[in-house]
């Protein structure tokens, strides 16, 4: 009787000791799971809602899509390609200037911070809306001065504009102003160029005085 006394004793040290070191191995391995933040979540929803897109294009992305990157009330600014024949177009096929297709930019602005009508002065200031099919160095129909509308307010503020900035200046405003087409992303390391290219030779020469000459650095 005792010696089974003593064995079952035995065994429960040894059920003790190993319900110990398992409940160790798992306080060990536990992760902290993070909930996510459902007022934040819920903040940049409503943000996103009530956000407008504006469609522009004039010259090459790279400098419009910093230009714009740098705004107060700018919540995104995707490069892209519109205008052109060719679905899905590719950025060697955009360099031939035979696709149609111009160089803009995708704007997603908060009316609240930006409205659709400063975002044009802004562009208008940004490039030169009186050169057709060129901007500096830059020349093809790619590099033309664009503005695509999403609706009739866009399209109205538009002509205004153009009418307003063409009383200021000698030569003629040509900026195109259409309907807004399918806009394709351009690909992945034309996105944020200025942001990640910040030192290369077109950044230097060409962004960096535009951005400081807008008081945008």
């Amino acid at each position: 009787m005792s010696g089974l006394l003593e064995r079952i004793t035995n065994n429960m040290k040894k059920l003790s000791l190993i319900s110990f070191f398992f409940l160790t191995f798992l306080g060990c391995e536990a992760k902290k799971i993070e909930v996510p933040d459902a007022t934040k979540s819920a903040s940049k929803e409503n943000r996103m809602n009530s956000s407008e897109i504006a469609i522009i294009g004039g010259g090459c992305f790279w400098c419009t899509e910093a230009v714009f990157e740098s705004v107060p009330g700018v919540e995104e600014v995707l490069s892209g390609y519109a205008g052109g024949k060719n679905k899905n177009p590719t950025y060697e096929e955009i360099c031939t200037g035979l696709t149609g297709h111009a160089e803009v930019i995708k704007i997603t602005f908060n009316p609240k911070e930006i409205s659709f009508a400063k975002i044009l002065d802004l562009f208008g200031e940004s490039h030169d809306p009186t050169t057709l099919n060129r901007q500096g160095a830059d020349v093809g129909t790619q590099y033309r001065s664009t503005i695509m509308f999403l609706n009739n307010t866009q399209q109205e503020l538009a002509n205004e504009w153009k009418k307003k900035l063409g009383t200021k200046l000698i030569d003629p405003v040509v900026t195109e102003i259409v309907p807004a087409p399918t806009f394709y992303l351009a690909e992945e390391y034309h996105q944020d160029y200025y942001k990640r290219n910040p030192n290369k030779g077109y950044c230097n020469f060409v962004i960096r005085p535009k951005l400081k000459k807008l008081n945008l650095e």
